[in-house]
């Protein structure tokens, strides 16, 4: 088997602790190097959503998860960045937490982890609030901790004075022996606005664009952008086997389609996860449930997260498509639906003294709480009847929700739903349970990425393929 061979320059941005300015840098080296006409592909290390959407309005393309926790091997993550790199001129790749912060003891899961599976340097990015000579003890210690670790360069953020600057520079360059390629003084205006569950998703508000041309201008006034992309394209080249299918393995069948709600209130899909489908073959047919009455016709839907609530009024008031919905689950129109998808399939969202019906689907209410009622990585074993994937699955996915079920009942009476995972990790819908399922509709908390859950996509298209067939069997 052939290798195919990737010479991009890439640069992980990382820090030694979470809150040091890993966004601001990186949303400003995107956005600064697309102004200069460079093609820039943006990767977020971690499962979230939003630093991505951020990521990819300032790079101007989409920005892609790397996270070793949805991948069984390193090679299946570095293969991953390979066949998504394309042309770029640089990829930038955003850390998350500490660099070799990990859930497990061993690192197995950091960014340092990454960064050394896709050799590729490190810009530290360095908080400078309260600090000293003591800066180069932090960055050596980062130089050092875990050999094969290439910090290759450092940003200093929140810097004080001009004095203060020239110290911490020069205690790096001394005792590290490796540039500082820019010092960023205090800005307290220098954030990206956030609520409940962080970042506020790009997509939701336009005049949010001021920030990232705030954190470009920032970027292009205190680094010096040649020599970060110089350190870059210090990056050596890497392979992978080519894992493209024979001409004659590539299936023929007709391909199927599958909705997608995806607008301000549904915001939260992989990439990659919208990709499997299309290579098993699946035409994505996108639907606004804020503003579409229609129904389009459609052998499958996929509602992903994002936040119904706070667009609860809005979706509540688009009845067609509601009910366009309900009457198409009641058809058997297979629905695969996660977080906030199962929030506005439910009965009606509760938060506070206000609420509002959702699609009816399922015999369950949903309420915002002050708190998260899951936070993190997510072990799923299927265990039980469900449309798309066979018992005895292992999963890894991820959740993050400030809402529970409440009210469930059928026909008026209390009822316990059916799950289908039982979870070794994680709390989903709560006593190591969740995904809910309701004729064709398996709805849960946990986010899968198709890394996590390899065969998600064939499940979804094929149940899709049965559908149509019986629909056009019902009509003839």
């Amino acid at each position: 088997m052939s290798n195919q061979e990737c010479l991009a320059p890439r640069l992980v941005i990382a820090a030694p602790q979470g809150q040091s300015g890993k966004t601001t840098v990186t949303l400003g080296l995107c956005a600064a190097f697309k102004a200069r006409n460079l093609i820039v592909q943006p990767y977020k290390k971690g499962p979230d959503y939003i630093d991505p959407s951020w990521l990819s309005e300032a790079a101007g393309n989409p920005c892609r998860t790397l996270d070793p926790f949805f991948y069984e091997q390193p090679e299946a993550l570095l293969r991953a960045f390979v066949y998504s790199v394309g042309g770029a001129d640089i990829s930038l790749i955003e850390g998350n937490h500490g660099l070799f912060d990990s859930f497990d003891e061993m690192g197995e899961f950091s960014t340092a982890a990454v960064a050394r599976t896709l050799d590729a340097p490190i810009l530290l990015v360095v908080s400078a609030t309260r600090i000293g000579r003591s800066v180069a003890a932090i960055v050596h210690g980062c130089q050092t901790f875990e050999p094969g670790t290439n910090i290759a360069g450092v940003v200093l953020n929140n810097v004080a004075r001009s004095r203060h600057e020239a110290r911490l520079r020069q205690a790096i360059e001394n005792h590290c022996d490796i540039p500082v390629v820019g010092a960023i003084p205090r800005n307290k205006s220098l954030t990206i606005p956030d609520r409940h569950l962080g970042l506020i998703p790009r997509a939701e508000e336009d005049a949010n664009l001021s920030a990232i041309m705030a954190c470009q201008q920032t970027i292009e006034h205190y680094l010096d952008l040649d020599t970060v992309l110089d350190i870059a394209r210090t990056a050596p080249a890497i392979s992978v086997p080519d894992q493209n299918q024979a001409a004659d393995q590539v299936t023929q069948s007709p391909h199927v389609k599958i909705g997608v709600l995806r607008d301000r209130a549904f915001t939260f899909y992989y990439p990659a996860s919208l990709e499997a489908l299309e290579d098993a073959d699946a035409d994505l047919v996108f639907i606004n449930a804020l503003h579409d009455t229609d129904m389009p016709l459609i052998d499958a839907l996929y509602i992903g997260g994002g936040f119904p609530e706070i667009f609860m009024d809005e979706l509540s008031a688009n009845v067609h498509l509601r009910t366009a919905i309900r009457q198409a689950i009641e058809d058997d129109l297979p629905v695969y639906a996660e977080c906030g998808g199962l929030m506005y399939l439910s009965q009606r969202i509760i938060w506070g003294e206000k609420s509002a019906e959702m699609v009816g689907a399922l015999p369950c209410e949903i309420e915002m709480t002050d708190k998260p009622q899951g936070h993190g990585y997510v072990i799923a074993q299927v265990e039980n009847e469900n449309p798309f994937f066979p018992s005895g699955t292992s999963l890894r996915g991820h959740e993050f929700h400030n809402s529970r079920l409440v009210s469930m009942s059928v026909n008026g009476s209390k009822s316990s739903l059916s799950t289908v995972y039982g979870l070794s990790r994680g709390n989903g819908l709560g006593n190591g349970r969740d995904g809910i399922t309701y004729r064709n509709v398996l709805a849960a908390y946990t986010h899968l990425h198709s890394g996590g859950a390899p065969n998600w996509a064939k499940g979804l298209v094929d149940r899709a393929r049965t559908y149509r067939e019986s629909r056009q069997g019902r009509v003839t």
